[in-house]
């Protein structure tokens, strides 16, 4: 009996280091081809093909045999005259497109670069005045360059008069209502939160603790204002009213920009900073209509083709062979470790 326990404790740490090895590798592999993992292709895929199979599936379930030919037999009548229609529409070329995209923000609106591919992508093959594109928005807002980048992108797609219709389901504030703003159209769930036309600047100042403690602390600037808001450095009354000046200066564009895009809104009562409900947004101006994002796309399936466009990293040739472990091939390797443990316990007993 012992000796078959120490083969199978070897054999399990036999199996541990190899799979140890394979995730050092695939570590190595996402170290060394970092830029390569960085690159990003699209992907676009039909959303009236997945509301299809979703039909398919329940009808398969909720059918009996009868029915089922019946309707397969339907459906393949639709099939023949959607092909004709499709046909026809192609030559044409008429036939609505609609391209959905979706951003999900932080602080940094990291995800602009991604953003801007797609759109990219959807300006090489849409028809200006004829198809349309759905932004899936959600996010709190963040920095102003950021996102004043962001609402610049999907500003391309209205200059070449391709409709923009924006979704929040959650949240548009800030900044992420300023991404809104640059569509033709804002579509929000009642509960999702928008506005927060504002700015906001802050950071600790620790001049006071240094001095106390008999630091010093020196910033050799040439320029007035090169430096006006310091973490270390004393923040002067001069420094501090400048700050402040920039501040309002951004947001007075903001609510420029807000007032262009939304012309029917009071910019008075809503650009103090402040964030409402969707459900209560209709009324100011800052929301045309109340829907979720998936009743949006729902009610478009029948009048239109739906694709959902978006960038996927492209992983190397060992990441497909080792299954993608990369970091999480550690964790994963875990419960090996445990049971080549117990083999050993119980060898040992």
């Amino acid at each position: 009996m012992a000796f078959w326990l120490d083969i199978a404790a070897f054999a399990l740490k036999a199996l541990l280091i190899v799979a140890s090895i394979g995730a050092l590798a695939a570590l190595i592999a996402r170290v060394t081809y970092r830029d390569a993992v960085r690159r990003r292709e699209i992907e676009v895929r039909s959303i009236n093909e997945r509301y299809d199979e979703m039909r398919d599936e329940l009808d398969a379930e909720i059918l009996d045999r009868k029915e089922r030919r019946s309707r397969a037999k339907a459906r393949k009548r639709e099939a023949k005259a959607s092909k004709r229609e499709a046909k026809a529409r192609a030559a044409a070329s008429t036939g609505k497109r609609v391209y959905v995209l979706g951003f999900k923000g932080d602080p940094m609106a990291s995800t602009v670069k991604q953003l801007a591919q797609e759109i990219d992508a959807v300006l090489t093959v849409a028809r200006p005045e004829t198809d349309e594109v759905v932004l899936r928005l959600q996010s709190p807002g963040g920095t102003v360059t950021g996102y004043g980048l962001a609402a610049a992108e999907i500003s391309r797609l209205r200059d070449r008069n391709i409709k923009v219709t924006v979704s929040v389901d959650q949240v548009a504030a800030s900044g992420g209502y300023m991404m809104a703003c640059a569509a033709d159209r804002i579509v929000a769930a009642p509960f999702a939160l928008v506005g927060s036309i504002g700015v906001v600047a802050q950071a600790p100042n620790l001049h006071r603790l240094l001095k106390k403690n008999d630091i010093d602390y020196e910033e050799l600037t040439a320029g007035e204002f090169k430096r006006s808001i310091s973490v270390l450095g004393e923040i002067t009354p001069a420094g501090r009213e400048h700050a402040l000046g920039k501040i309002e200066d951004i947001h007075t564009a903001f609510k420029s920009f807000v007032a262009e895009r939304r012309p029917a809104a009071d910019i008075a009562k809503i650009a103090n900073g402040d964030v409402w409900l969707a459900s209560e947004a209709v009324s100011l101006g800052l929301v045309d209509a109340l829907s979720t994002g998936d009743d949006l796309l729902f009610r478009l399936k029948d009048e239109a083709r739906l694709f959902e466009v978006a960038t996927v990293a492209r992983k190397t040739l060992l990441q497909q062979l080792l299954g993608g472990l990369g970091f999480e091939g550690a964790s994963a390797l875990a419960p090996l470790g445990a049971i080549a443990k117990a083999f050993s316990a119980v060898r040992r007993d």
